[in-house]
């Protein structure tokens, strides 16, 4: 017979060992799945709930199609094609009426090298079954109409945002003249009726990517702005009555791509950023220091090695309590180049030690990546479009918790 205290030491070592044995929490690991290896570009990713059954779905804007992935079989259904002549570029997807289901937008015509008569905006309308092909409404719009958001606004609508790559009539390789109309979108009851367009910003040139986030404590989505002339959040000034833009970063390294922002210790306390367009760095801004309210962020290159940067996400993958950024890069046009996915995780609350972990090596010409819990587990995976290597993909995340 064994006794209790032999017992009770064996239980505790075995216990020990488990511990020493078991993943440290904050140690990646993913789990790489393919859905779909027959994507022709993969323009722009979007995550919502397409039917109703309380799970996320992916949504692809690819260059001739534009399909649901329907989770968890990750099915996929066709629910428009070739809405204009040239390929669709992206897309903008969320439940913006409350009914559980998510309302779709698109942009088309892409050609950014016509900057008079390019362009083009859908809203689709879903039939009962929405596995079948959505109906198409035309909106008004600007050229070279490249992305789009759903945000909602100051009286607590959700409204369509959609950022055109140059301002009308303009030299496309200058990046000068004309501003770009960033422009807001708002759906009447019905959506066939005209809709209400109203413009946000027409100041900057050449703007490239922007990210709706919840900057301050009023109920309107503010919106992070990468471009030729740098990095600009646009926010409701109550002293003008009127949207302002505040620069927070400059054109040092050759204007902002992509920009998302990210926590450490706080919302919103860092930004990241690929530079210049389709660039080779990925750049960290951290707030002004005390007192300095109008000087620009702080910016420090973090990698200076991806090729053609075009994908950026910040979340708390891991979860240690601080976001990490997520990067892509797609080396288009560069044969022999390796493509993928890294991503950055801090190592402390102010964001100055960053470790770099590989996600994808050299099989994920990314196009596009966002985050999401695709499984309901309370982990964010990663889902990223290719374009070179024509797939879509699923990182499931399965660190320790």
């Amino acid at each position: 017979m064994i006794s209790n205290a032999v017992r009770y030491s064996f239980l505790g070592l075995l216990s020990t060992l488990q511990c020493a044995a078991a993943p440290e929490p904050g140690i990646p690991n993913f789990r790489a799945v393919e859905i779909d290896t027959k994507v022709q570009i993969g323009y722009g990713l979007a995550i919502a709930d397409v039917d109703g059954d309380k799970k996320p779905d992916i949504l692809l804007a690819d260059k001739n199609l534009i399909v649901w992935y329907q989770n968890p079989s990750w099915q996929k259904h066709v629910i428009a094609e070739k809405l204009t002549a040239r390929d669709h570029v992206c897309i903008a997807a969320a439940d913006a009426d409350g009914d559980g289901k998510a309302e779709v937008a698109v942009g088309a015509e892409w050609n950014p090298g016509d900057t008079r008569n390019s362009g083009a905006v859908f809203y689709l309308i879903p039939p009962a079954d929405r596995t079948q092909k959505w109906e198409p409404v035309k909106l008004p719009h600007e050229p070279t109409v490249h992305r789009m958001r759903w945000a909602k606004d100051w009286m607590g609508r959700v409204t369509l945002v959609v950022a055109p790559l140059h301002g009308r009539g303009n030299d496309p390789g200058k990046g000068e003249g004309a501003g770009v109309k960033i422009q807001r979108y708002i759906r009447p009851d019905n959506p066939r009726d005209p809709w209400e367009v109203t413009t946000i910003d027409e100041s900057l040139h050449k703007t490239h990517n922007f990210d709706p986030v919840q900057w301050d404590d009023d109920e309107a989505m503010e919106f992070l702005i990468g471009g030729k002339e740098g990095l600009f959040l646009s926010n409701w000034s109550r002293e003008d009555n009127a949207l302002k833009l505040t620069q927070l970063g400059s054109d040092a390294g050759g204007g902002a791509g992509e920009v998302r922002a990210g926590r450490l210790a706080r919302p919103n306390d860092f930004l990241a950023t690929v530079e210049p367009m389709h660039g080779n760095q990925l750049v960290l801004y951290r707030p002004s220091p005390a007192g300095q309210a109008n000087s620009l962020w702080a910016r420090r290159v973090l990698d200076e090695t991806i090729v053609d940067g075009h994908a950026l996400a910040c979340g708390d993958l891991l979860g240690i309590g601080r976001d990490q950024i997520v990067v892509g890069w797609r080396a288009m046009n560069r044969p022999g180049v390796k493509v993928g996915i890294k991503m950055f995780s801090p190592l402390d609350a102010e964001g100055k030690e960053w470790k770099q972990t590989l996600i994808d090596d050299n099989t994920m010409a990314c196009e596009d990546l966002t985050l999401a819990d695709l499984n309901g587990d309370n982990r964010l995976d990663i889902v990223a479009a290719g374009r070179a290597t024509k797939n879509l993909k699923i990182y499931f995340n399965e660190a320790p918790k």
